[in-house]
């Protein structure tokens, strides 16, 4: 206990630490703040068109698809649409129908939107034609915002990495981890201290950061609490393993942002490119943090079922991560004896 609680005095003083576990509730809290917006406005196609130019029928059809703003002459609103802050599309009157006009700089999609534009209104009765049944949404959700909740809940689970690792460098800067070789205290308790230390570290970080902007019905609860409870165990694992393998304080740092960026990239951007049981998307399994981030956005969405495979995932890598630890530490140690 007096071991654990000298753990603790020596990550109050060390900044990072604090300012690591502090930022994922900041950030939290700023998610919170925005809980008035609506971020699918922000994904909206912007039209800017003359006035008095196009057809009323043109007009109110741009407006049942995007947003439509007029401007009063041809220069002005080329201006517009080449100003690099606005990704609009810009709608001029045509024999026939209409053409567009883009900047050339804009995303894809609105480049691919722009081009196909013209044909989508010279038929637009074909389309008024066709039945079209939608199916209305559970409960009111923006996927952006569920997005950045996830991206936000799985910072604080992973920062028991940051703990654990700038603790065993701070270790190695101070010189206590000579001390600590002679001190009558196992390995094995060693490495007790340090996973409890940076395991709950993780989890009062996540739980203060899911309060402020998460609300978890009653049947989400416990694999919500599993989720948190496995995936702060390996990233004290992780930060174990970051620990032991930098040399210094700048190695050190270099390599924690090296693992957070490897645990947060690459599942956000397959989620985002890849449809949902492909094989990249399996793939990004063999992270934790895609079992867990796949888990979270499962649970924001409203899904249950299918978190079960990612709990199962999660607990895998625990158990494989520890006994990674076990023999790397049996592996030095006999390395050790045979000099």
């Amino acid at each position: 206990m007096k071991g654990f609680i000298y753990q603790l005095k020596n990550i109050r003083r060390d900044k990072l630490c604090i300012v690591s576990f502090l930022l994922p509730v900041l950030a939290g809290f700023a998610v919170s703040l925005l809980s008035g917006v609506n971020f699918s406005s922000l994904s909206e196609t912007i039209f800017y068109v003359m006035e008095d130019d196009l057809p009323d029928e043109c007009t109110e059809w741009l407006q049942t698809i995007g947003t439509v703003t007029a401007f009063p002459d041809i220069a002005s609103l080329k201006d517009a649409v080449n100003n690099p802050a606005t990704q609009a599309i810009g709608v001029l009157k045509d024999e026939g129908g209409i053409r567009t006009l883009l900047s050339g700089d804009e995303l894809q999609i609105y480049t691919v939107t722009g081009n196909t534009l013209p044909q989508l209104y010279a038929e637009r009765n074909n389309f008024a034609a066709a039945q079209v049944s939608i199916t209305p949404v559970a409960e009111n959700r923006d996927a952006l915002k569920s997005l950045l909740i996830a991206i936000t809940m799985i910072t604080a689970m992973f920062m028991g990495c940051t703990f654990n690792a700038m603790s065993i460098i701070g270790e190695k800067e101070d010189g206590i981890s000579f001390i600590n070789e002679i001190l009558p205290m196992t390995k094995a308790e060693y490495i007790a201290q340090k996973i409890t230390l940076g395991f709950i570290g993780g989890v009062i970080s996540t739980l203060l950061t899911a309060a402020i902007c998460i609300r978890v019905s009653v049947n989400q609860i416990l694999p919500f609490l599993l989720l948190i409870v496995l995936s702060a165990f390996v990233a004290a694992l992780a930060g174990l393993f970051t620990g032991k393998l930098s040399g210094g304080l700048m190695t050190g740092i270099v390599c924690i942002k090296a693992v957070m960026i490897l645990f947060l990239a690459p599942p956000v951007l397959l989620y985002l490119t890849v449809p949902p049981g492909s094989f990249m998307h399996s793939l990004s399994c063999l992270l934790p943090s895609g079992a867990t981030f796949y888990g979270l956005m499962d649970l924001l969405n409203g899904q249950t079922q299918g978190i079960e495979t990612n709990i199962i995932v999660l607990s895998a890598h625990c158990i494989l991560w520890l006994l990674l630890f076990f023999a790397a530490e049996r592996s030095k140690a006999g390395a050790g004896s045979a000099k």
